[in-house]
């Protein structure tokens, strides 16, 4: 019988077919194994047979581990998401499977490697003024390494380097071979706590100005709720923080103004990597923008179709700590031989530790003009794009 640290086979099952997105039908196609048995063994009113569990993980590129891998520690019903209120309930609760296989292995990788934990603030008081969610993003940028009154050159590397795991969430369909819609989810994450493992997960847009407020959104809740799992309005928080974080207070006063046009919105753009619609927010936040001006600087968005699709192209970050990692630990084609150590689909572990890609030493951007068009050029990759392997101890 299993223990309580361990999961049954049945339960992995489960958990199996909400990660792949299987269907007890989609299951039988693929295995010719019967729906009422595959129900039967999750539910866990038969125990399932071994040579059954093989087929099984054959036709869907799973080692037989996968069965018998103690669960991830993280408590499902803690996991923060960014993600629009119509979003997929059936889709949830798939990336919440996601998430909980990327946050076992994101650990066992990392202590395996003696990867320091992050050293990030928290909040304890049951509310927080705007105030003190500016004071917690200037604590958390100092955490961070980062100047406290500058663009950040790259979000994505500031936090590997601080021990906070940034994993993307690719879903497969369920032959493996092409990526499913995450149907208006944008981020999760999760931290235990002070000394323990942090991981933010997000879904890769179109645009890096995205990616980049959704992780430092995902940030903010690890900085804001994981010690006030019942606040009232942790979006709301979250997207304050984001803002905070990314354009800090005192250059949010001087550079975002009540007379600020929409081009000199996308040249602020330009400047801190961050979309014109959360500069606006930003604005309103610090106090320069009221809500008359929002208003219309948002009926201006829309009149030039700039509300679904902005100017200025913001480039786009990868992680790299997870594939550093897995890398030193399994050799420079790592994910078949990772794959049944970690009890993972090697599809999987490709999502949560992709391979860097060649040749990303420019990222497209632009400048706007004076009539709101963008002129396109080249803008060199910041220096954080280098390796991380010199900073695990």
């Amino acid at each position: 019988m299993p223990t309580a640290l361990e999961a049954s086979p049945g339960e992995r099952l489960r958990t199996l077919r909400d990660l792949l997105g299987l269907t007890g039908a989609d299951l039988h196609r693929l295995t010719g194994i019967s729906q009422s048995w595959t129900s039967q063994v999750e539910t866990g009113a038969r125990e399932p047979a071994e040579d059954r569990l093989r087929v099984i993980a054959e036709a869907t590129d799973t080692p037989m581990s996968f069965f018998y891998a103690q669960p991830s520690s993280v408590p499902l019903d803690s996991l923060r998401f960014r993600k629009m209120a119509t979003a997929s309930r059936t889709v949830t609760r798939r990336i919440s499977a996601f998430y909980g296989e990327s946050f076992r292995v994101t650990e066992e990788i990392i202590n395996k490697a003696g990867y320091p934990a992050p050293p990030l603030p928290f909040a304890s008081a049951p509310e927080l003024s705007q105030s003190d969610v500016e004071e917690l993003a200037a604590q958390t940028r100092e955490a961070l390494r980062l100047a406290p009154d500058k663009p950040i050159p790259h979000l994505t590397r500031a936090l590997e380097r601080a021990g906070i795991a940034v994993a993307p969430i690719v879903l497969p369909d369920p032959t493996g071979d092409s990526v499913s819609p995450t149907n208006k989810h944008f981020g999760v994450s999760y931290w235990a706590g002070i000394g323990e493992t942090a991981l933010i997960a997000y879904f890769p847009g179109a645009q890096g100005d995205r990616d980049r407020f959704t992780l430092a959104h995902e940030l903010g809740h690890l900085v804001l709720h994981t010690f006030r799992p019942r606040a009232a309005d942790p979006e709301g928080e979250a997207n304050r923080f984001a803002g905070a974080l990314l354009v800090p207070y005192e250059r949010a006063r001087e550079e975002i103004t009540d007379r600020l046009t929409l081009e000199g919105f996308a040249r602020r753009k330009q400047t801190w990597g961050v979309s014109m619609q959360a500069l606006i927010l930003r604005g309103a936040a610090v106090g320069h923008i009221d809500d008359s001006r929002k208003r219309s600087l948002y009926v201006q968005l829309t009149q030039r179709g700039w509300r679904k699709e902005e100017p200025v192209s913001v480039g786009q970050e990868a992680p790299l700590l997870l594939w550093s990692l897995l890398q030193r630990q399994y050799g420079d084609k790592p994910y078949l031989r990772a794959s049944d150590q970690l009890a993972i689909q090697p599809t999987i572990l490709r999502s949560i530790a992709p391979q860097p890609v060649a040749n990303t030493s420019a990222t497209r951007s632009g400048r706007p003009r004076a009539d709101g068009k963008v002129v396109a050029f080249k803008q060199r990759a910041s220096r954080p794009e280098g390796d991380l392997r010199s900073t695990a101890p």
